[in-house]
Protein backbone atom coordinates (compact mmCIF):
# COMPACT_ATOMS: atom_id res chain seq x y z
CA UNK A 1 0.00 0.00 0.00
CA UNK A 2 3.09 2.49 1.19
CA UNK A 3 4.57 1.78 -2.44
CA UNK A 4 1.69 2.11 -4.46
CA UNK A 5 1.42 5.40 -2.56
CA UNK A 6 4.98 6.66 -3.09
CA UNK A 7 4.33 5.75 -6.99
CA UNK A 8 1.12 7.83 -7.20
CA UNK A 9 2.76 10.61 -5.84
CA UNK A 10 5.76 10.39 -8.16
CA UNK A 11 3.91 10.00 -11.03
CA UNK A 12 1.91 13.22 -9.70
CA UNK A 13 4.97 15.00 -9.41
CA UNK A 14 6.24 13.87 -12.64
CA UNK A 15 2.80 15.04 -14.51
CA UNK A 16 3.32 18.42 -12.39
CA UNK A 17 6.54 19.07 -14.16
CA UNK A 18 5.45 18.45 -17.79
CA UNK A 19 3.48 22.16 -18.69
CA UNK A 20 0.71 22.05 -20.99
CA UNK A 21 1.70 23.35 -24.25
CA UNK A 22 0.33 26.80 -25.97
CA UNK A 23 1.15 25.58 -29.19
CA UNK A 24 -2.32 24.10 -31.18
CA UNK A 25 -1.58 21.19 -33.14
CA UNK A 26 -3.87 21.19 -36.09
CA UNK A 27 -4.74 18.77 -38.83
CA UNK A 28 -7.41 18.82 -41.45
CA UNK A 29 -10.28 18.39 -39.24
CA UNK A 30 -9.67 21.26 -36.74
CA UNK A 31 -8.00 23.36 -39.77
CA UNK A 32 -10.65 26.16 -40.62
CA UNK A 33 -12.37 26.70 -37.38
CA UNK A 34 -9.46 27.86 -35.46
CA UNK A 35 -7.43 29.11 -37.81
CA UNK A 36 -10.64 30.93 -39.71
CA UNK A 37 -11.50 31.77 -36.38
CA UNK A 38 -8.84 33.87 -34.99
CA UNK A 39 -9.55 36.86 -33.87
CA UNK A 40 -5.46 38.16 -34.26
CA UNK A 41 -4.38 35.56 -37.02
CA UNK A 42 -2.32 33.19 -37.06
CA UNK A 43 0.99 31.53 -37.10
CA UNK A 44 1.28 28.49 -38.17
CA UNK A 45 4.26 25.75 -38.57
CA UNK A 46 4.30 23.07 -41.32
CA UNK A 47 6.44 20.71 -39.74
CA UNK A 48 7.87 16.60 -40.23
CA UNK A 49 8.74 14.85 -36.83
CA UNK A 50 12.16 13.87 -38.94
CA UNK A 51 12.96 17.42 -39.89
CA UNK A 52 16.72 18.96 -37.86
CA UNK A 53 15.55 22.33 -38.37
CA UNK A 54 12.14 21.44 -37.11
CA UNK A 55 13.53 20.10 -34.01
CA UNK A 56 15.75 22.92 -33.45
CA UNK A 57 12.67 25.78 -33.84
CA UNK A 58 10.74 23.74 -31.44
CA UNK A 59 11.73 25.59 -28.38
CA UNK A 60 11.92 28.95 -30.04
CA UNK A 61 7.70 27.79 -30.88
CA UNK A 62 7.07 26.94 -27.27
CA UNK A 63 8.25 30.23 -26.25
CA UNK A 64 6.51 31.97 -28.66
CA UNK A 65 3.19 30.70 -27.84
CA UNK A 66 3.53 31.74 -24.47
CA UNK A 67 4.60 34.93 -25.11
CA UNK A 68 0.75 35.79 -26.71
CA UNK A 69 -2.66 35.57 -25.23
CA UNK A 70 -3.83 32.23 -27.02
CA UNK A 71 -7.63 33.93 -27.32
CA UNK A 72 -6.23 36.85 -29.59
CA UNK A 73 -3.46 35.04 -31.24
CA UNK A 74 -2.98 31.14 -32.37
CA UNK A 75 0.36 30.10 -32.53
CA UNK A 76 0.34 26.54 -34.28
CA UNK A 77 2.05 23.59 -36.13
CA UNK A 78 1.26 20.94 -37.97
CA UNK A 79 2.64 17.64 -39.37
CA UNK A 80 3.07 18.13 -42.72
CA UNK A 81 4.57 14.59 -42.83
CA UNK A 82 1.29 12.72 -41.44
CA UNK A 83 -2.07 14.07 -39.92
CA UNK A 84 -1.52 17.70 -42.17
CA UNK A 85 -0.19 16.33 -45.30
CA UNK A 86 -3.50 17.29 -47.01
CA UNK A 87 -2.84 20.93 -45.80
CA UNK A 88 0.48 20.68 -46.82
CA UNK A 89 -0.31 19.99 -50.45
CA UNK A 90 -3.31 22.57 -50.32
CA UNK A 91 -0.69 25.58 -49.34
CA UNK A 92 2.18 24.38 -51.26
CA UNK A 93 4.59 23.21 -48.74
CA UNK A 94 7.69 21.98 -50.40
CA UNK A 95 10.04 21.97 -47.32
CA UNK A 96 10.40 22.51 -44.07
CA UNK A 97 9.90 23.72 -41.73
CA UNK A 98 7.79 25.97 -43.51
CA UNK A 99 6.20 28.99 -41.77
CA UNK A 100 2.80 31.20 -42.89
CA UNK A 101 0.41 33.78 -41.39
CA UNK A 102 -2.80 33.50 -41.86
CA UNK A 103 -4.59 37.09 -41.05
CA UNK A 104 -7.50 37.07 -38.89
CA UNK A 105 -10.54 35.28 -40.26
CA UNK A 106 -8.77 34.29 -42.66
CA UNK A 107 -7.46 30.96 -44.12
CA UNK A 108 -5.16 32.50 -46.85
CA UNK A 109 -1.73 32.30 -46.38
CA UNK A 110 1.39 35.23 -46.46
CA UNK A 111 4.37 33.55 -46.48
CA UNK A 112 6.98 34.29 -43.53
CA UNK A 113 10.34 34.79 -44.67
CA UNK A 114 12.09 36.36 -41.66
CA UNK A 115 14.42 35.12 -38.94
CA UNK A 116 13.42 32.23 -37.13
CA UNK A 117 14.84 33.76 -33.33
CA UNK A 118 12.03 34.68 -30.96
CA UNK A 119 12.53 38.54 -31.07
CA UNK A 120 11.84 38.33 -34.74
CA UNK A 121 8.94 35.91 -34.98
CA UNK A 122 7.57 37.74 -32.04
CA UNK A 123 7.60 41.46 -33.69
CA UNK A 124 6.13 40.07 -36.95
CA UNK A 125 3.16 38.49 -34.64
CA UNK A 126 2.98 41.84 -33.33
CA UNK A 127 2.99 43.56 -36.65
CA UNK A 128 0.58 41.95 -38.28
CA UNK A 129 -2.12 41.05 -35.36
CA UNK A 130 -1.20 44.55 -33.39
CA UNK A 131 -1.29 42.18 -29.98
CA UNK A 132 2.01 43.07 -27.90
CA UNK A 133 4.04 40.08 -26.49
CA UNK A 134 5.04 39.39 -23.17
CA UNK A 135 8.59 39.47 -24.25
CA UNK A 136 10.55 42.47 -22.77
CA UNK A 137 12.06 43.98 -25.94
CA UNK A 138 15.41 44.22 -26.76
CA UNK A 139 17.46 47.20 -26.74
CA UNK A 140 17.27 49.40 -29.57
CA UNK A 141 20.24 48.78 -31.89
CA UNK A 142 23.17 51.56 -31.74
CA UNK A 143 23.96 50.60 -35.44
CA UNK A 144 21.88 53.52 -37.58
CA UNK A 145 19.36 51.34 -39.53
CA UNK A 146 18.99 51.52 -42.91
CA UNK A 147 15.97 51.36 -45.34
CA UNK A 148 15.17 52.26 -48.76
CA UNK A 149 14.12 55.62 -47.49
CA UNK A 150 16.45 56.94 -45.62
CA UNK A 151 19.86 54.87 -47.15
CA UNK A 152 20.73 57.80 -49.63
CA UNK A 153 20.39 60.76 -46.87
CA UNK A 154 22.37 59.08 -44.57
CA UNK A 155 25.19 56.68 -46.69
CA UNK A 156 25.59 58.94 -49.54
CA UNK A 157 25.44 62.11 -47.27
CA UNK A 158 28.92 63.81 -48.65
CA UNK A 159 29.63 65.38 -44.94
CA UNK A 160 29.68 61.38 -43.44
CA UNK A 161 31.72 58.27 -43.29
CA UNK A 162 29.67 55.27 -43.54
CA UNK A 163 30.10 51.53 -42.79
CA UNK A 164 26.89 49.36 -44.13
CA UNK A 165 26.80 46.32 -43.36
CA UNK A 166 24.17 44.27 -45.45
CA UNK A 167 22.90 41.36 -43.77
CA UNK A 168 19.79 39.09 -43.42
CA UNK A 169 17.88 38.33 -40.89
CA UNK A 170 18.25 34.40 -41.21
CA UNK A 171 21.99 35.15 -42.16
CA UNK A 172 23.85 33.26 -39.20
CA UNK A 173 27.39 34.52 -40.09
CA UNK A 174 25.22 38.01 -39.66
CA UNK A 175 24.18 36.79 -36.44
CA UNK A 176 27.53 36.06 -34.95
CA UNK A 177 28.70 38.81 -36.19
CA UNK A 178 26.39 41.62 -34.59
CA UNK A 179 27.48 41.68 -31.29
CA UNK A 180 30.54 42.74 -32.01
CA UNK A 181 29.03 45.14 -34.89
CA UNK A 182 27.07 46.72 -32.18
CA UNK A 183 29.65 47.55 -30.10
CA UNK A 184 31.50 49.41 -32.54
CA UNK A 185 28.57 51.34 -33.34
CA UNK A 186 27.97 52.17 -29.53
CA UNK A 187 31.70 53.38 -29.40
CA UNK A 188 31.59 55.22 -32.17
CA UNK A 189 28.25 57.35 -31.23
CA UNK A 190 30.33 60.26 -30.37
CA UNK A 191 31.46 60.67 -33.87
CA UNK A 192 28.80 62.26 -35.63
CA UNK A 193 30.71 61.70 -39.07
CA UNK A 194 31.93 58.73 -38.87
CA UNK A 195 28.46 56.39 -38.92
CA UNK A 196 28.15 52.87 -38.10
CA UNK A 197 24.95 51.34 -40.21
CA UNK A 198 23.16 48.34 -40.99
CA UNK A 199 20.74 47.16 -43.16
CA UNK A 200 18.24 43.97 -43.91
CA UNK A 201 19.27 44.12 -47.77
CA UNK A 202 16.89 40.80 -47.78
CA UNK A 203 14.04 43.02 -47.29
CA UNK A 204 11.91 43.40 -50.59
CA UNK A 205 12.42 46.78 -50.11
CA UNK A 206 16.31 47.48 -50.02
CA UNK A 207 16.73 44.34 -52.13
CA UNK A 208 17.36 47.04 -55.31
CA UNK A 209 19.29 49.08 -53.18
CA UNK A 210 21.42 45.57 -52.28
CA UNK A 211 21.60 44.60 -55.85
CA UNK A 212 22.95 47.94 -57.02
CA UNK A 213 25.84 47.95 -54.77
CA UNK A 214 26.60 44.38 -55.56
CA UNK A 215 25.15 42.44 -52.60
CA UNK A 216 24.97 38.88 -53.48
CA UNK A 217 26.28 37.18 -50.02
CA UNK A 218 25.31 38.07 -46.28
CA UNK A 219 27.33 40.01 -44.19
CA UNK A 220 28.40 41.87 -47.33
CA UNK A 221 30.19 44.94 -46.12
CA UNK A 222 30.75 48.65 -47.17
CA UNK A 223 32.67 51.90 -46.44
CA UNK A 224 31.21 55.12 -48.46
CA UNK A 225 34.29 57.74 -47.39
CA UNK A 226 32.56 61.27 -47.12
CA UNK A 227 33.43 63.62 -50.14
CA UNK A 228 31.61 64.11 -54.11
CA UNK A 229 33.20 61.14 -54.65
CA UNK A 230 30.72 58.36 -52.46
CA UNK A 231 32.61 55.45 -54.39
CA UNK A 232 31.83 52.43 -51.47
CA UNK A 233 35.03 50.43 -50.86
CA UNK A 234 34.48 46.73 -49.97
CA UNK A 235 35.57 45.73 -46.42
CA UNK A 236 37.66 42.89 -46.09
CA UNK A 237 39.06 42.97 -42.87
CA UNK A 238 38.25 40.47 -40.29
CA UNK A 239 35.18 41.05 -37.82
CA UNK A 240 36.08 41.33 -34.69
CA UNK A 241 35.51 44.45 -32.56
CA UNK A 242 39.21 45.60 -32.92
CA UNK A 243 39.24 45.02 -36.15
CA UNK A 244 36.01 46.85 -36.85
CA UNK A 245 37.72 49.89 -34.77
CA UNK A 246 41.19 49.72 -36.34
CA UNK A 247 39.40 49.99 -39.80
CA UNK A 248 37.12 53.06 -39.23
CA UNK A 249 39.67 55.04 -37.28
CA UNK A 250 42.52 54.72 -40.18
CA UNK A 251 39.66 55.30 -42.83
CA UNK A 252 37.81 58.16 -40.74
CA UNK A 253 40.85 59.83 -39.06
CA UNK A 254 39.45 59.11 -35.52
CA UNK A 255 41.13 57.75 -32.15
CA UNK A 256 38.49 55.29 -30.87
CA UNK A 257 38.88 52.65 -28.73
CA UNK A 258 37.07 49.32 -27.82
CA UNK A 259 35.98 51.06 -25.05
CA UNK A 260 34.50 54.29 -26.99
CA UNK A 261 36.80 56.39 -25.06
CA UNK A 262 39.41 58.42 -27.17
CA UNK A 263 42.61 56.84 -26.89
CA UNK A 264 45.99 59.02 -26.33
CA UNK A 265 46.76 60.50 -29.56
CA UNK A 266 43.42 62.34 -30.04
CA UNK A 267 43.51 65.84 -30.45
CA UNK A 268 47.49 65.27 -31.06
CA UNK A 269 48.14 68.03 -34.14
CA UNK A 270 52.10 66.42 -34.96
CA UNK A 271 53.40 69.98 -35.82
CA UNK A 272 52.43 71.70 -32.73
CA UNK A 273 53.28 68.84 -30.18
CA UNK A 274 57.02 68.78 -31.15
CA UNK A 275 57.14 72.76 -30.38
CA UNK A 276 54.74 71.71 -27.41
CA UNK A 277 58.13 69.59 -26.46
CA UNK A 278 60.46 72.94 -27.25
CA UNK A 279 58.59 75.23 -25.46
CA UNK A 280 58.73 73.47 -22.15
CA UNK A 281 62.51 72.67 -21.79
CA UNK A 282 63.46 75.68 -23.56
CA UNK A 283 64.59 78.75 -21.31
CA UNK A 284 61.70 81.16 -20.11
CA UNK A 285 63.43 83.73 -22.63
CA UNK A 286 63.16 81.72 -25.26
CA UNK A 287 59.30 80.60 -25.08
CA UNK A 288 57.98 83.81 -26.06
CA UNK A 289 59.39 83.19 -29.66
CA UNK A 290 58.26 79.50 -29.55
CA UNK A 291 54.15 80.30 -28.82
CA UNK A 292 54.61 83.09 -31.76
CA UNK A 293 55.66 80.13 -33.94
CA UNK A 294 52.52 78.32 -32.31
CA UNK A 295 50.39 81.07 -33.13
CA UNK A 296 51.21 81.55 -36.74
CA UNK A 297 51.03 77.82 -37.13
CA UNK A 298 47.71 77.96 -36.35
CA UNK A 299 46.22 81.18 -38.33
CA UNK A 300 48.11 79.35 -41.35
CA UNK A 301 45.60 76.50 -40.77
CA UNK A 302 42.80 77.09 -43.63
CA UNK A 303 40.42 74.22 -44.83
CA UNK A 304 40.77 71.95 -41.93
CA UNK A 305 37.90 70.60 -39.47
CA UNK A 306 37.18 72.34 -36.84
CA UNK A 307 38.38 69.86 -33.96
CA UNK A 308 41.59 70.06 -35.72
CA UNK A 309 41.78 73.76 -35.19
CA UNK A 310 40.13 73.78 -31.84
CA UNK A 311 43.32 71.16 -30.80
CA UNK A 312 45.40 73.89 -32.69
CA UNK A 313 44.02 76.62 -30.53
CA UNK A 314 44.17 74.93 -27.63
CA UNK A 315 48.17 74.01 -27.71
CA UNK A 316 48.96 77.98 -27.78
CA UNK A 317 45.87 78.47 -25.04
CA UNK A 318 48.00 76.46 -22.90
CA UNK A 319 51.49 77.78 -24.13
CA UNK A 320 49.89 81.34 -23.03
CA UNK A 321 48.95 80.60 -19.91
CA UNK A 322 52.12 78.95 -19.11
CA UNK A 323 53.81 81.82 -20.20
CA UNK A 324 51.70 84.04 -17.41
CA UNK A 325 51.58 81.22 -14.43
CA UNK A 326 54.37 79.63 -14.63
CA UNK A 327 54.81 75.97 -14.69
CA UNK A 328 52.90 75.41 -12.04
CA UNK A 329 49.46 76.31 -13.99
CA UNK A 330 50.62 72.91 -16.08
CA UNK A 331 50.39 70.54 -13.08
CA UNK A 332 47.28 72.05 -11.64
CA UNK A 333 45.57 71.65 -14.86
CA UNK A 334 46.54 68.43 -15.23
CA UNK A 335 45.35 67.46 -11.78
CA UNK A 336 42.13 69.42 -12.45
CA UNK A 337 41.81 67.11 -15.67
CA UNK A 338 42.25 64.24 -14.18
CA UNK A 339 39.56 64.56 -11.63
CA UNK A 340 37.04 65.41 -13.94
CA UNK A 341 37.35 62.64 -15.95
CA UNK A 342 37.26 60.44 -13.17
CA UNK A 343 33.54 61.68 -12.73
CA UNK A 344 31.07 58.58 -13.91
CA UNK A 345 28.21 61.49 -14.76
CA UNK A 346 30.30 63.41 -18.10
CA UNK A 347 28.44 63.83 -21.28
CA UNK A 348 30.45 61.80 -24.02
CA UNK A 349 31.13 65.46 -25.78
CA UNK A 350 32.25 66.50 -22.39
CA UNK A 351 34.61 63.06 -21.80
CA UNK A 352 35.91 63.55 -25.06
CA UNK A 353 36.62 67.07 -24.64
CA UNK A 354 38.48 66.80 -21.62
CA UNK A 355 40.62 63.74 -22.98
CA UNK A 356 42.00 65.69 -25.79
CA UNK A 357 43.04 68.39 -23.57
CA UNK A 358 44.53 65.88 -21.25
CA UNK A 359 46.88 64.04 -24.40
CA UNK A 360 47.91 67.62 -25.59
CA UNK A 361 49.10 68.54 -22.19
CA UNK A 362 50.81 65.54 -22.02
CA UNK A 363 53.07 66.83 -24.91
CA UNK A 364 54.69 69.91 -22.83
CA UNK A 365 55.97 67.35 -20.01
CA UNK A 366 57.26 64.47 -22.62
CA UNK A 367 60.48 66.21 -23.56
CA UNK A 368 61.28 67.30 -20.19
CA UNK A 369 60.68 63.85 -18.88
CA UNK A 370 62.52 62.28 -21.92
CA UNK A 371 65.60 65.01 -21.29
CA UNK A 372 65.76 63.59 -17.31
CA UNK A 373 65.49 60.58 -17.98
CA UNK A 374 68.57 60.30 -20.62
CA UNK A 375 70.55 62.49 -18.01
CA UNK A 376 69.96 60.56 -15.30
CA UNK A 377 71.19 57.33 -17.85
CA UNK A 378 74.22 58.76 -18.68
CA UNK A 379 74.97 59.57 -15.33
CA UNK A 380 74.47 55.98 -14.30
CA UNK A 381 76.70 54.70 -16.95
CA UNK A 382 79.11 57.22 -16.07
CA UNK A 383 79.14 56.17 -12.57
CA UNK A 384 79.85 52.45 -13.88
CA UNK A 385 82.61 54.00 -15.43
CA UNK A 386 84.37 55.62 -12.95
CA UNK A 387 83.51 52.29 -10.11
CA UNK A 388 85.05 50.03 -13.43
CA UNK A 389 87.97 52.11 -13.64
CA UNK A 390 88.86 52.44 -9.60
CA UNK A 391 88.16 48.79 -9.33
CA UNK A 392 90.82 48.61 -12.38
CA UNK A 393 93.51 50.25 -10.61
CA UNK A 394 93.05 48.62 -7.32
CA UNK A 395 94.07 45.29 -8.96
CA UNK A 396 97.06 47.00 -10.33
CA UNK A 397 98.53 48.32 -6.95
CA UNK A 398 97.52 44.22 -5.55
CA UNK A 399 98.91 42.75 -8.58
CA UNK A 400 102.47 45.39 -7.85
CA UNK A 401 102.64 43.90 -4.35
CA UNK A 402 102.07 40.40 -4.62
Amino acid sequence: MRLSLSLSAAVLGLASLVRASNVIDLDTKNFDKIVGGSKGGSLVEFFAPWCGHCKNLAPTWEQLADAFPSDKVVIAKTDADGVGRELGTRYGVTGFPTLKWFPAGSTEAVDYTGGRDLDSLAAFVTEKSGVKSKIKPPPPPAAVQLDSSNFADIALDESKNVLVAFTAPWCGHCKNMKPAYEKVARAFLPETDCVVAQMNADDEENKPIASEYGVRSFPTIKFFPKGADKEPVMYSSGRSEEQFIEFLNENCGTHRSASGLLTEAAGKVLPLDKLASSFFTASLPERPAILDEAKSYLASLSGVEKKVKDSAAYYVRAMERIVEKGEAWLTKEQARIAGLLASPSLAPTKLDELKIKANILSSFAVQKITDLYEAAEEAVEGAGQVVYEAAKDAGHKIKAEL
